[in-house]
């Protein structure tokens, strides 16, 4: 049986090579000038731009599954069931161009006819979350609701806006100085539960970072977490310190915010709901929980009057006990 197995050059052309009995194409290993698309699965197809031969397809048709590899190339592992190839990995020469919400958009690297290096883009639609090791991971999708894993296998930081940004160095194709990359995933940060911190890439979507962390350190004008992002063959994880700037403000529905500033002056607030505790005339200590199940996210603030004074008045309602006094925010209190 005639099997074909697929390749690609160094400008992501591929090549057709027969193995087994005789080809119907008219020479042993033949380049076809196309490009790569995709359709809204994430499967792959090659576009012939002009066949050589009658026997030369149009289009060829790749089931497979995506992922990255150490530099930042973007692989497709080619299905053996029920086809007549063989199970190569396609490696797609390139660099990622950006990451949004819902996709990430890769600049494959080809040329021309006359032999001008160009490139194209392949957009993959999926959702972005973070594995067990707190790294980047892209999960593209595909039919019947699976997904392959495509992982950013470096470390993240953070800049100055309070955005995550993943940064790495590869060589052009044709050049081989280095080149920094950085990728800026626009959203904004959020706590919902205990010992995890969430960064929500925009209203709308299910791409969320939840990193496992360690417990928050909550203060007048800051929130910390300190967390550990694993690295494949690193003993020890990367540390990672995220530090929220902002300001806290009472509300009149019953909540405490935090307001945290991002690019543009535009002011996002993490929202908790708060049980609060008088402990004398200047420190009013607050148990910090969700605004959703009022679920306690194991962090306490203590803030003096003066922080909150600005705000106006503060909503509270007593909580009379036998125990102690307590407070929750809810009704007009005065100092």
């Amino acid at each position: 049986m005639q099997k074909i197995r697929y390749e690609l050059d160094p400008y992501n052309r591929l090549i057709l090579k027969k193995t087994g009995k005789k080809s119907s194409l008219l020479k042993f290993r033949k380049v076809l000038d196309g490009r790569f698309k995709l359709d809204k699965n994430n499967e792959l197809t090659y576009h012939v731009k002009s066949p050589l031969y009658e026997k030369t397809p149009h289009q060829v048709k790749l089931r497979g599954k995506w992922s990255l590899d150490d530099n930042h190339n973007l692989c497709f592992t080619l299905d053996k069931k029920g086809r007549e190839t063989l199970g190569d990995q396609i490696t797609l020469q390139g660099e990622i161009l950006d990451v949004k919400k819902n996709s990430l958009l890769f600049a494959v690297t080809t040329r021309t006819k006359e032999y001008k290096q160009s490139f194209y883009a392949l957009d993959l639609k999926g959702k972005w979350t973070a594995d067990k090791f707190n790294r980047l991971s892209f999960h593209a999708k595909k039919e019947k609701g699976m997904h392959d894993i495509l992982t950013l296998k470096g470390a993240w930081e953070i800049n100055k806006n309070h955005n995550i940004v993943y940064k790495y160095r590869k060589a052009k194709l044709t050049k081989v100085k280095q080149k920094t990359h950085t990728l800026t995933f626009k959203g904004f940060w959020d706590i919902k539960k205990r010992m995890r911190l969430h960064y929500v890439l925009g209203g709308g979507t299910d791409s969320v970072f939840s990193f496992e962390a360690g417990a928050g350190i909550f203060k007048e004008r800051y929130i910390k977490y300190e967390l550990g992002v694993r690295l494949s063959g690193k003993k020890e994880p990367i540390k990672r310190t995220v530090t929220l700037y902002g300001k806290w403000k009472p509300t009149k529905k019953s909540e405490l915010i935090f307001q945290v500033k991002y690019e543009n002056k535009k002011i996002h607030d993490i929202v908790f709901k708060a049980e609060v505790e008088i402990t004398d005339r200047d420190k009013i200590i607050f148990k910090l929980k969700n605004d959703i199940g009022n679920k306690d996210i194991g962090a306490t603030l203590k803030l003096s009057r003066k922080i909150l004074k600005g705000s106006g008045e503060v909503f509270m309602q007593l909580l009379k006990s036998p125990r102690e006094s307590a407070f929750y925010a809810g009704s007009a209190w005065k100092w």
